[in-house]
């Protein structure tokens, strides 16, 4: 199906709420709703991805697709009368970064996807004009290397200094959805839009036969979720950091958050402290928990020799965004960051690149060589940064074992190395490569 053709009818009407909301920064929309029609839930249906997860119903892209406009007008009168309501989502769970816990991801059903989306795209607009550069997590034209970046530049400018690296606990699981909306309505009074998202948050969950109700949370895996996340971290963190924290630092400082991970900078250690010690309060404030374990404080500075004598301190690493952040000499001799793939990342997705190969390995090899070729391509086209050049190629070294040991498991003559690497010059592996040698920052077009 193609693009809409009032596309640039919606991104007219988008702009012009973008300008009211960065004309009038403490103002409330009342009234946005009306905005809801067929042609912006038509272009919300094709930025609907077509090949995800079904929900409850088992509803596919293309079955909604084949009645999309009796469907869409349904939808609009069961939204604009009242009568709309949010099914429960179909609870699935994915392995988390440490290989053995998992994490539950809700999947909307079709129609409630298709719905979610035209409220972020009215929302969005509303929210961009308010959130901090400091934000890099699910907001349009930024990303994760983009964080980084950021990150490596803003401690690179600092000389180092302390780093507190922190982490939520539960998140998106413990959320008080009360205060929530509370602070949804400070920027959306919508009548219309706010019945729709408490209908979500408060949706119930589907698992095992059964429905729930989680009294606190918001479901991962919901396409409003990312924005409304954002919107309640926002307020919890980036502006309590930006106006209240940074005014009184002591020495320098800087906030790097992408969705719920996120890390503050600070030059001086007395800073340093009191942030690390302050941190708990505010985020109890809101209902979250800072897990006490996997938060730290770390002294993020070049190890320094003086004459021959051997370093004063070694220095300490961080984990963010899937990447160890260390000090190292440069081929030039002087002190930089270098970011590396986080070990327990590298695990994960050779755990997961394995297990594939098991399952595949009775796949014709051509077809076998094209999927794996794709998934290798996909590991270098996140973590192929500057810098990185050793775990890459270690981790493509151990996808080749990987497939070598499953090919052998073809046959009773299993694969010795001679028959590996005549059948790679056939099918050969892509080759480690940094995409990202140049990140620049994040910019509208």
């Amino acid at each position: 199906m193609e693009r809409s053709p009032s596309l640039e009818t919606i991104s007219t009407k988008l702009r012009r709420i973008a300008k009211m909301a960065r004309q009038a920064p403490e103002m409330a929309f009342t009234s946005l709703s009306h905005h809801i029609d067929i042609e912006l839930l038509t272009e919300a249906y094709l930025r609907t991805r077509r090949n995800g997860a079904t929900g409850v119903d088992r509803q596919t892209w293309e079955e909604y697709g084949e009645r999309l406009g009796e469907n869409l007008r349904s939808l609009i009168d069961r939204v604009k009368s009242g009568t709309y309501r949010a099914p429960p989502v179909r609870r699935v769970y994915i392995p988390k970064g440490d290989g053995k816990s998992q994490r539950p991801i809700g999947i909307p059903t079709l129609e409630d996807k298709v719905l979610q989306r035209a409220v972020v795209m009215l929302l969005e607009p509303i929210y961009e004009e308010d959130f901090y550069d400091c934000s890099f997590g699910f907001r349009p034209y930024r990303s994760p290397h983009q964080a980084l970046d950021c990150l490596r530049s803003r401690l690179t400018k600092m000389g180092g200094g302390w780093v507190v690296e922190v982490d939520i606990k539960k998140f998106f699981d413990t959320i008080d959805k009360r205060l929530l909306q509370e602070t949804v309505r400070r920027r959306v009074r919508d009548g219309v839009l706010l019945r729709l998202i408490g209908k979500w948050l408060n949706a119930g969950v589907w698992e095992d036969g059964s429905i729930t109700y989680p009294e606190a949370g918001t479901p991962q895996g919901g396409v409003i979720s990312p924005l409304l996340a954002n919107i309640f971290l926002h307020e919890v963190l980036d502006t309590w950091f930006m106006q209240e924290v940074e005014p009184r630092l002591i020495g320098r400082g800087f906030l790097v958050r992408f969705a719920d991970d996120f890390v503050i900078g600070l030059s001086a250690e007395e800073d340093a402290h009191r942030v690390m010690a302050v941190l708990p309060k505010r985020f109890g404030k809101y209902g979250l928990t800072i897990h006490p374990e996997k938060t730290r404080l770390v002294r993020f500075r070049p190890a320094v020799s003086h004459g021959n004598s051997p370093p004063s301190a070694e220095p300490d690493t961080f984990d963010l965004l899937g990447f160890t952040h260390y000090w190292a000499k440069s081929r030039k001799g002087s002190w930089c960051i270098k970011r590396k793939t986080a070990k327990d990342r590298f695990k994960r997705g050779l755990k997961t690149l394995a297990e594939w190969c098991r399952k595949a390995m009775h796949w014709p090899i051509p077809e076998q060589h094209k999927a794996l070729k794709k998934k290798l391509q996909g590991h270098f086209g996140y973590y192929g940064i500057t810098g990185n050049s050793v775990m890459l190629d270690r981790f493509r070294h151990e996808v080749r074992k990987v497939w070598k040991h499953a090919l052998g498991r073809r046959s009773q003559k299993g694969m010795t190395w001679a028959r590996f690497e005549k059948l790679e010059k056939t099918f050969k592996l892509p080759p480690a490569l940094c995409v990202h040698s140049v990140l620049r920052p994040a910019a509208n077009p």
